[in-house]
């Protein structure tokens, strides 16, 4: 049984995406602590709530320096809703903020000149843009997946595995050029059938 050790950095329900995870068929560890994710053989960051408050409380409790360096080691990564936020340069969300850094680009509100309802909430179809990555083995394009979001990131194509649309096109799955990272916009844990599919693509390649 593959185990996940989830990071509890005090943002957000963090037992939905423990139970995804269990019902996906992992061992899932929720933690609080930053020497529990070195020694992680796969590392996932959720997250709900506000990019500065959580940016915050990593860095209060020491996880910065443990995440960079499982990403950079090569470990299975998975970053879910805000988790996935957190992972680019920077936010505008409430000012101007440093993200972690790991993948490149700044993550931006909807603009206000889009005729939809911000923030984006509910069910949208996926558009694939990397068929063959992983994480999207065996879910048609197409699917539907469950979003709750007012910020999205703007990146380059080279990291973008699938996107969305509401009002403008979004990247909603993004990846590493190592490949060992993957994260998603929308909630895995809270998307039926095809979000734990989803999940066990991602512990199929933590067996890899």
């Amino acid at each position: 049984m593959v185990e996940v050790c989830i990071i509890d950095y005090g943002m957000g329900n963090l037992r939905s995406i423990q139970k995804g995870f269990e019902k996906a068929g992992a061992k899932a560890i929720l933690t609080s602590s930053a020497a529990d994710v070195k020694k992680a053989g796969a590392v996932v960051l959720p997250g709900v709530g506000a990019f500065e408050d959580a940016i915050k409380n990593l860095k209060d409790g020491g996880f910065v320096d443990a995440i960079r360096e499982k990403v950079s080691q090569g470990s299975p990564f998975l970053g879910v809703c805000l988790g996935m936020q957190l992972l680019f340069e920077s936010s505008t969300e409430g000012g101007h903020f440093e993200g972690l850094n790991i993948l490149p680009g700044i993550v931006d509100r909807f603009p206000a000149t889009l005729t939809v309802k911000v923030p984006h909430m509910g069910w949208n179809s996926l558009i694939y843009k990397d068929r063959g990555h992983f994480l999207l083995e065996g879910i048609p394009d197409g699917t539907y997946m469950y979003f709750v979001h007012s910020f999205h990131p703007i990146t380059k194509p080279e990291h973008v595995v699938a996107t969305a649309i509401h009002g403008q096109e979004f990247a909603c799955i993004v990846k590493n050029k190592a490949g060992n990272l993957v994260a998603t916009q929308f909630h895995p844990e809270k998307s039926s059938t095809a979000g734990i599919k989803m999940l066990g693509n991602f512990l199929k390649f933590c067996k890899r």
